[in-house]
C-alpha cells in the first residue's frame, strides 16, 4: 500500500481525470477521434491489465495529448493538458470548509474540480506565499479570506500518471519498474547557501588575514553594495606583473571569467596615473560593451583615486562622435538589417574596401567626401569583392555581398532623399554604420577632433570585454591614441556572445590590429567562482575551450545541481521557498535569475513577485542596483557582472540548442555565480547541460 499522502494525490488525479475526460467542453469535428483515443489509452492504462504495453500506451498518449494540446491552443485561451493536469496541489480551511484546489497552466472549475492558472488566478498567490500549517489571509475578489493551509504538495504528472509527490512530510517517487510501487526517497531539501550566512563577495577579505585576491577564509565582512570593492591591496602577484608595465605600448590581457582582467585594466590606469597626472582625466578612455558594465566600472575608479577618466560604451561614444563630424546625418538608428549586413559592417574587409576608395578616389578632406567614401563601399559589390578575396580565407559569398549591397542601395536612397531635403523620409542608419562613418573620416580626412577642432588624442585606452567588439571598431580607438599608443586590451574569447561583431581568436584579431600574438598575457587563476562552477562552466564549451591547460581555483563550494519541472508554475514556486530561506539567512546576498528571453523575464518576475517576495527588480535595460537582492534579467545583459547565486532558468534545448553561441551564452550565465549555481529545466534539459559536470 502506497503513504497515505500518495494515496491522496491518486485519489485527487483520477478525480480530476474523470471531470477532464467527461467536461461538455467544446469538441470540434477534427479533435473527437483524439480524445475518444486519449480516453480509451487513460483506461488502459489506470487499469493496469496491460502493464507489459504501459511503454507503448504511454508513448501513444504522449503523442495524441500534444496533438489536442496543439489544436486547442489555436483557440486562444489555454486549455486544460489532460497529461499533466496539474503541478501543485493545496488543500485549505476557511472556518468549517475543507477544500482542495489544485494549481496548473489552466483553470478549470466544474463538478468540485478546482484547477487555476497560476499566472493569473489570485488564488493561487496562496501557493506561492504561504507554507503548510501556515494562516493564510489573502484579498481575493474584495474580499478578505482567511484560513488555514493544511497541505501544500508539488506534484510531477506526466502522459497522465503521477510519478512523484512532494510534500513536508517527505519525498515519494514511483519505482518506473514496478507500476504499482512506491518508495520514499530520503534527500536533503535543496538549499542556496554558501555565504557563510552573510553573503560577501569571494576577494572580499580581511588584509590581516589574507592579503591575496579570492582568498576564501575566515574574516569575511558583509558588504551591502555589490559594487566591486577597493582591492588594490589583495592583487596577486601575476596580476601585479602586468600593472607596471610601461606606459607606451599595447597590453593584452586574456584569462577565464572571474580572473581579473578588468581589475588589472583598471589598476594600470590608477598607476599609470601616479607618474602622469594627465591620465586622470578625459584624455583617459575607458570604453565598455554595456551600459551595466559602464556603470559597475564607473563605481571602481574613484575608490582608486581617478576621478575625471572617461568611461563610455562604445556604441554611445561612437555615436556621439558621429554626430559632431557628420552633423547632417540623422541622429537615430534602426534595428531592422538583415544578420548579413551586420556581419559585412564589422568585418574588416570594409576596412580594405574604405582604404581602397581613399586611395583611388581624389577629393577634399572634409566630412561630405568621407560620407561619400563610405556610401560608395557599401553600395559597390566589385569593390566588396576585391576586398573579400584579399582576405586570409574570403569570409562572404558572392551572393551575400550582393544581398548586403541591395539592403544598402535602398537604405542609401532613402537617406540622401532626407539629406535633400524630403520632409516625409524617416530615414535612419544602421548601428555599425557610426564606426564606418568615423573609420572613413580618419583615411580621408584625418584623425577625429574635439568640438574646439583640436584632435583627439588619448593617453591611454582600456578596452573591457574586447572579445566582443569588432577589429573595425577597435582600430577607431587606436588612431584616436597619442604617439605613445597605450593601451590595455582584456578579455575572454570564451565569453563570446556577441556572434556578429568579427572577432574570431586572440591571434587573428591582434594580427588585424598590428600587435604581435606574443604581446598576449594569460591570467590563469579564477578568483570568482568556486572549483564546481568553473569545472561545470568550462565543460559547457565542449571543443570551444581554449586551453588544454584548465584554470586554478582558490576555493570549493556545494554541487552544480539541476532541478526539472513540468511546469514554469512549478519552477516559480520552488525558487520563491530558496529564495525566501536565502533572504532571511543572508539579507546582503545578490541573487541574479537569468532567462532565454525579455518573455521568460517578464513571466518569471513576475511570479517571483506574486510569490511575496521582497527586493525583486526586473531588470529590463541593464540598470542593475547592485545592492542586495533578486534580479531577474537575460543571460546577455550581465556580461561582466558577479552575483552571489544564480539560478539558470530554462535551459532547453529549444532555448539552448547545441550551437557555439548557445556554450558561451551559459558559460557567461554559469561563471557569473560566487558561491553557488542552479539550473532548471521545464521538460527536457538541453543536451549541453546533459555532457556537462553536474552534481
Amino acid at each position: 500500500m502506497p503513504d497515505p499522502i500518495v494515496a491522496e494525490e491518486l485519489e485527487l488525479l483520477e478525480k480530476v481525470s474523470r471531470k477532464i475526460a467527461e467536461m461538455d467542453e467544446p469538441v470540434t469535428a477534427d479533435e473527437a477521434p483524439i480524445v475518444e483515443e486519449l480516453k480509451s489509452i487513460r483506461e488502459q492504462l489506470l487499469d493496469g491489465s496491460e502493464s507489459k504495453d504501459t511503454l507503448a500506451l504511454t508513448q501513444q498518449w504522449h503523442r495524441q495529448s500534444a496533438l489536442l494540446t496543439q489544436l486547442r491552443s489555436a483557440r486562444g485561451a489555454p486549455q486544460i493538458d489532460p497529461g499533466s493536469p496539474y503541478f501543485a496541489h493545496l488543500r485549505l480551511e476557511e472556518g468549517d470548509q475543507i477544500r482542495d484546489l489544485c494549481v496548473g497552466r489552466a483553470t478549470c472549475i466544474d463538478g468540485g474540480v478546482r484547477v487555476v492558472d497560476w499566472r493569473n488566478a489570485p488564488i493561487s498567490r496562496i501557493y506561492y506565499r504561504y507554507q503548510q500549517g501556515e494562516d493564510f489571509e489573502e484579498k481575493l475578489a474584495d474580499r478578505i479570506r482567511t484560513g488555514v493551509v493544511v497541505a501544500r504538495r508539488t506534484v510531477n504528472i506526466g502522459d497522465g500518471v503521477l510519478h512523484r509527490v512532494e510534500a513536508p512530510e517527505g519525498t515519494f517517487a514511483l519505482d518506473e519498474s514496478h507500476p504499482d510501487r512506491w518508495v520514499r526517497i530520503e534527500r536533503e531539501r535543496p538549499r542556496l547557501a554558501g555565504g557563510e550566512s552573510s553573503a560577501v563577495r569571494a576577494h572580499e577579505v580581511d588584509a590581516e588575514t589574507d592579503s591575496r585576491l579570492g582568498s576564501h577564509r575566515a574574516g569575511f565582512r558583509s558588504r551591502v553594495d555589490k559594487r566591486l570593492p577597493e582591492i588594490t591591496g589583495l592583487i596577486d602577484p601575476d596580476q601585479f606583473g602586468l600593472i607596471p608595465r610601461p606606459s607606451a605600448g599595447f597590453l593584452a590581457i586574456r584569462g577565464t571569467a572571474g580572473s581579473g582582467k578588468t581589475t588589472v585594466a583598471l589598476h594600470r590606469i590608477a598607476y599609470l596615473a601616479y607618474a602622469d597626472a594627465q591620465i586622470d582625466s578625459d584624455q583617459t578612455l575607458v570604453a565598455v560593451f554595456s551600459p551595466a558594465l559602464r556603470n559597475f566600472v564607473s563605481h571602481v575608479l574613484p575608490s582608486l583615486g581617478l576621478g575625471q577618466v572617461r568611461i563610455a560604451t562604445f556604441a554611445d561614444w561612437a555615436a556621439e562622435q558621429r554626430r559632431r563630424h557628420f552633423p547632417q546625418l540623422p541622429r537615430g538608428s534602426r534595428d531592422d538589417a538583415p544578420v548579413v549586413v551586420q556581419r559585412v559592417k564589422l568585418h574588416p574587409l570594409i576596412d580594405t574596401a574604405l582604404r581602397n576608395q581613399v586611395e583611388r578616389v581624389p577629393g577634399p578632406r572634409n566630412s561630405t567626401q568621407a560620407l561619400d567614401d563610405w556610401a560608395s563601399v557599401i553600395t559597390n559589390t566589385a569593390a566588396l569583392e576585391e576586398a573579400n578575396r584579399s582576405e586570409p580565407r574570403p569570409a562572404f559569398s558572392n551572393e551575400d555581398l550582393k544581398r548586403f549591397v541591395e539592403w544598402n542601395q535602398r537604405r542609401n536612397e532613402e537617406l540622401f532623399a532626407r539629406l535633400d531635403g524630403d520632409p516625409h523620409n524617416q530615414a535612419e542608419l544602421d548601428p555599425e554604420d557610426d564606426a564606418l562613418l568615423l573609420r572613413a573620416w580618419q583615411l580621408r580626412a584625418g584623425p577625429l577632433r574635439l568640438r574646439g577642432k583640436r584632435p583627439i588624442r588619448y593617453r591611454h585606452i582600456a578596452i573591457d570585454e574586447v572579445q566582443d567588439f569588432s577589429p573595425i571598431e577597435v582600430r577607431v580607438l587606436l588612431d584616436c591614441l597619442d604617439r605613445n599608443r597605450s593601451i590595455t586590451l582584456a578579455g575572454d574569447t570564451q565569453q563570446h556572445v556577441i556572434e556578429n561583431s568579427g572577432f574570431t581568436s586572440w591571434s587573428e584579431f591582434l594580427s588585424r590590429l598590428g600587435i604581435p600574438g606574443t604581446a598576449v598575457e594569460t591570467l590563469r587563476i579564477s578568483y570568482r567562482s568556486t572549483q564546481q562552477i568553473l569545472e561545470f562552466a568550462l565543460s559547457l564549451l565542449g571543443d570551444l575551450l581554449e586551453d588544454d591547460e584548465p584554470p586554478l581555483t582558490t576555493r570549493s563550494g556545494p554541487p552544480v545541481e539541476l532541478f526539472r519541472f513540468s511546469d514554469r508554475g512549478a519552477c516559480v514556486g520552488f525558487l520563491a521557498e530558496a529564495l525566501r530561506e536565502l533572504s532571511q539567512n543572508e539579507p546582503s546576498a545578490s541573487v541574479a535569475v537569468l532567462t532565454p528571453s525579455p518573455e521568460a523575464s517578464a513571466l518569471y518576475y513576475q511570479g517571483l513577485v506574486n510569490s511575496d517576495l521582497n527586493q525583486v527588480r526586473h531588470v529590463e535595460n541593464q540598470n542593475f542596483t547592485f545592492a542586495p537582492g533578486i534580479e531577474v534579467t537575460e543571460i546577455e545583459q550581465v556580461k561582466g557582472l558577479e552575483f552571489d547565486y544564480v539560478v539558470l532558468v530554462d535551459v532547453t534545448d529549444q532555448n539552448f540548442p547545441a550551437t557555439s553561441a548557445a556554450r558561451r551564452l551559459l558559460h557567461v550565465g554559469a561563471t557569473r555565480a560566487i558561491h553557488q549555481l542552479w539550473l532548471t529545466s521545464v521538460g527536457t534539459p538541453s543536451s549541453l547541460v546533459s555532457g556537462a559536470r553536474l552534481a
